[in-house]
Order: structure tokens, then sequence, then C-alpha cells
């Protein structure tokens, strides 16, 4: 096992910068995701990683080690790849060893740690089929189990779960996690699936235009984002941005929407700067509830919308309302959540809102 250091690094394209200057530290032990839209850099930081790609200036050190002039081989790093990359000749048993095979280990301490790798993930009663005899799912068991055999100091993962579907992904998204409790390496996953991030990651590191926007733990993020664009890419359904102006009256601060409504916010919640000031409130449906209760409550607006869209999800229903001009969405019960075209009184949670400078987009 190692950490991993990357000072001030750089990667372009000739005039293309991917990678802008990232400064990245990921302890031993970690499951670290790179997380972002596609294009912003977070492949080619993590093939820059593995020796895959030559960096253009900066520094990355694997267990204290600078790694820049190192072949990939010599990294002790193990890679899973989006399309798996199995040989279609081989067996799994000997796609599985295949690396092993490769570095002379006696045939013994093969056919053990192969073995060891399938029980781990469920694919012992499969090493004698082809990669064309089982499903995609297994297949990403195998690539898997190609890189657990190698022992290596770095797991990285390139979008492995990309090409399955939903309840596949689910699947293997449980995997992953149980195989990182299981071995405690140093885990590298790339992904464009905030789902996948939150769900698999100690650490979200959410890249942008080849920068880091913001990093931290999951809940970290998802409830405390530095910007607009944290808010929007993590959550789904999305967070709504409600347009309005900071109003000022005796100790309190208040947001007025762009619609005339206005939400009081709790005293010294924020530091918000003076009246007038162009501001975005970020609200998630999980902030939104019927109203139960006959008056308002503590910390929280009244306020009442038309039902203009439900999109059941099982236990759970998603309607759309409008505030002022803009669409927000609110989570319900599924059994409690109306129809389409009535009217309910709801209400706003206002502690745990998200307030952006308008001109910035960055919280305040």
């Amino acid at each position: 096992m190692a950490d991993v250091k990357i000072s001030g690094l750089h990667k372009r394209y000739g005039s293309f910068h991917a990678v802008r200057g990232i400064d990245l530290e990921i302890p031993d032990g970690e499951f670290t995701v790179l997380v972002g839209p596609s294009g912003c850099g977070k492949s080619t930081l993590l093939r820059t990683i593995a020796g895959l790609e030559d960096i253009s200036d900066g520094e990355i050190a694997i267990g204290g080690e600078v790694v820049n002039d190192m072949r990939p081989r010599d990294r002790d790093v193990a890679m899973v790849f989006q399309d798996y990359a199995l040989y279609p000749h081989m067996t799994l048993r000997k796609n599985i060893g295949f690396g092993l095979k490769a570095r002379k280990l006696p045939a013994a301490e093969i056919e053990a740690r192969v073995q060891t790798a399938a029980s781990m993930l469920g694919i012992t009663a499969l090493l004698d089929r082809y990669p064309r005899q089982i499903s995609g799912g297994q297949r990403q068991r195998v690539a898997i189990g190609r890189a657990i055999v190698r022992s290596p100091r770095i797991f990285l993962f390139d979008e492995p779960l990309s090409n399955l579907d939903a309840q596949l992904r689910d699947e293997m998204r449980g995997e992953i996690k149980r195989l990182h409790q299981g071995i405690s390496t140093t885990m590298i996953y790339v992904t464009h699936d905030q789902i996948e991030a939150m769900t698999l990651a100690d650490r979200i590191v959410l890249m942008r235009d080849g920068l880091i926007e913001q990093q931290g733990a999951p809940l970290e993020l998802f409830e405390r984002p530095a910007t607009t664009f944290v808010a929007g890419f993590l959550g789904s359904p999305k967070m709504a941005f409600l347009p309005g102006r900071i109003a000022r009256g005796g100790e309190g601060v208040s947001v007025v929407l762009d619609g005339g409504l206005r939400f009081d916010l709790a005293p010294g919640r924020v530091a918000v700067g003076g009246d007038g000031r162009a501001v975005v409130l970020g609200v998630r449906p999980e902030h939104i509830s019927r109203a139960e209760a006959s008056s308002a409550v503590p910390g929280r607006a009244r306020i009442e919308a038309v039902i203009e869209l439900l999109q059941p999800t099982g236990s759970r229903t998603y309607a759309t309302f409008r505030i002022g001009e803009t669409p927000v969405m609110a989570e319900f019960e599924a059994h409690d959540a109306g129809q389409p075209g009535d009217t309910v009184p709801l209400d706003l949670n206002l502690d745990r809102v998200s307030l952006f400078d308008a001109d910035t987009q960055r919280a305040i």
C-alpha cells in the first residue's frame, strides 16, 4: 500500500491544456473518487498516475518515491479499464493469472492467488469459462480479479461500470466497496456518475476544466457545496437555483426572490454582505416537505404551490412546482403525493438551503 502526492501537475496536448496545475494528496488506504463532466481531465489525471500518459510539468510521488520517469510496469499499480481488456482466447483462470505468469511466478503461487481473488469476487465456479461465455458484470469481476492478484500498491479504476446496465452497476458498486473494506489498499476511481462518487468514496475530488473545483467527504460536498457548479453536479434530482437579493431588517437577513417572495434566514447563519446584494438560493428536493402544522414552523418558510408534474420512483415521488419562474422539485412519500393541478402547502427548510453570490457563483 502507498499514498499518492501530486504537485503542480500539468498535462498539455498541443495547445489544449487538459490538466492545469493539480495539487492533490491521497493518503494510504483511502478510496478517492475523481468525478466531473466529460472532458474535465479526470481520466487524464488517472492515466498520468498510471504512467500511461507523460506529464507536461509537475511531480507525481507514490509511496514517497517520485515516479515521473518510471515505466508503468515499475510503478506497482493495477488499472481496471472500462472495456475489461480480457483476452478472448484465454479462460478466466488464465486471464486473471496472466500478469503473474509474465512475471514468472511459480504455477502453484499463481493458482493460489487466482483462487483467492476469484473467491473474493464470487467467480470461482466460472474460472474455466471464456470471456464470451459470461455476462458483462462477470467480465468486470474478472478484470478486477486480474488487478487483485498482483497485490499492487494502488488500484486505479477508469469508469469501470459505465458499460453495465443499472442493476449490474448497483451490484458492482457494492462489490468494489466490499473489496476496499477487505483489502484497505489505496484506490483511485474515475467516474462521471455522481451516484457512484457519493456511494463509493471516502473522499470526492470534483474536477472542472482541468482543475479541482472542490474536494472532501461526500456529505461535505453535498451539504456544503463551495460553488453552484458543485451544488448542481451532486444530487439527483438536481438542486434548484432561485435568483434574488439580500434584504436586511433588524438583526435578521432575508432573501427576496425576483418574484417578490421573501425568505427569512436564521440570524447569523451566513455573512452575506449588504442590502441588495444579488444572490442565488439553492434548494434540494429534500429541503421541501408537505406542511403538516396549521401554523408556521421556526426555521421553515410556508409557501403554497401547484403541482405541475409527478415522478414516482417507488417509495418516494418527486413533485415539480414553480417558485416564481423556476421549476423546483419536492420529495414526497409515494402515497401522499397528490395529483397534478393540486395546490398544496409546503415547508421550505431554511436551515438546509445553500446561498451563493450571483456574480462569483461561490457559496456565502
